[in-house]
């Protein structure tokens, strides 16, 4: 919103050269832009900018246009603002709320779209193998005569993909097996992206049992299984 209401209020690079320092100070703080060094920042580089035409034929008409869209944005921002109110209302009242809330790195964001993507239907799937292939997670073995090759799933909803994908990426921060598993494959050449969409798939089947069973996750309880089976993860997690 605080960039919406910049350009309302000085809607052209001339304007805003003209503005005081204090004036843009007071109004990036009035809009709880409060760090020092950022505003600094801003100001600098208001200082400093160079306009690419001073044509006013292009410049005026394209100032108008954003001056209609950014009127549009802002009706866009309060409704996403009301979905989000409504969608934490909502999530609350959930059975189900336990467990998505137990996920590592999920939090106020995520969470609830776990929980849709999962669902309260525990027949919907039966067993993680079949959501992992309708979110798009499993990947798909392709054969032609002696050759065989596996590629990313096309047909999915990417929504759903991208949020066991995003979930699996912030986990990292706040799981410590999966901060392990991300160390082992990387240092084994594989890239950041294959890597996460590894501990998606990963996370499904984790879930999946915690779905199943009511239960919310438990990470001192997981790395005790992975010692149990004498997990070679865990064996690089001491080393490193």
């Amino acid at each position: 919103m605080i960039f919406c209401d910049f350009i309302q209020k000085w809607p052209s690079l001339a304007k805003v050269k003209k503005a005081r320092k204090q004036t843009l100070l007071d109004f990036f703080d009035n809009h709880n832009s409060h760090y020092s060094v950022v505003n600094n920042a801003r100001i600098i580089s208001i200082q400093n900018a160079m306009p690419l035409t001073e044509d006013k034929g292009i410049i005026e008409p394209n100032q108008m246009l954003v001056e209609v869209l950014i009127a549009q944005f802002k009706v866009l921002l309060k409704g996403i603002e009301k979905l989000d109110k409504a969608i934490k209302a909502t999530y609350k009242t959930q059975h189900d709320k336990v467990i998505f809330d137990s996920l590592p790195g999920a939090g106020p964001q995520l969470a609830p779209r776990l929980l849709v993507a999962f669902g309260s239907d525990r027949e919907r799937y039966q067993n993680a193998c079949e959501l992992q292939q309708y979110a798009g997670i499993a990947p798909v073995i392709e054969r032609s005569g002696k050759k065989m090759w596996t590629h990313w799933r096309y047909s999915c909803p990417t929504f759903l993909r991208q949020t066991f994908v995003e979930w699996a990426g912030f986990s990292v921060r706040y799981s410590f097996w999966t901060k392990a598993y991300y160390e082992q494959q990387k240092s084994k050449g594989k890239p950041h992206n294959s890597i996460i969409r590894s501990l998606a798939f990963k996370w499904i089947r984790i879930v999946f049992k915690c779905w199943k069973t009511n239960t919310p996750y438990d990470e001192s309880r997981y790395l005790e299984a992975l010692k149990r089976r004498n997990s070679p993860l865990l064996k690089f997690a001491i080393k490193s």
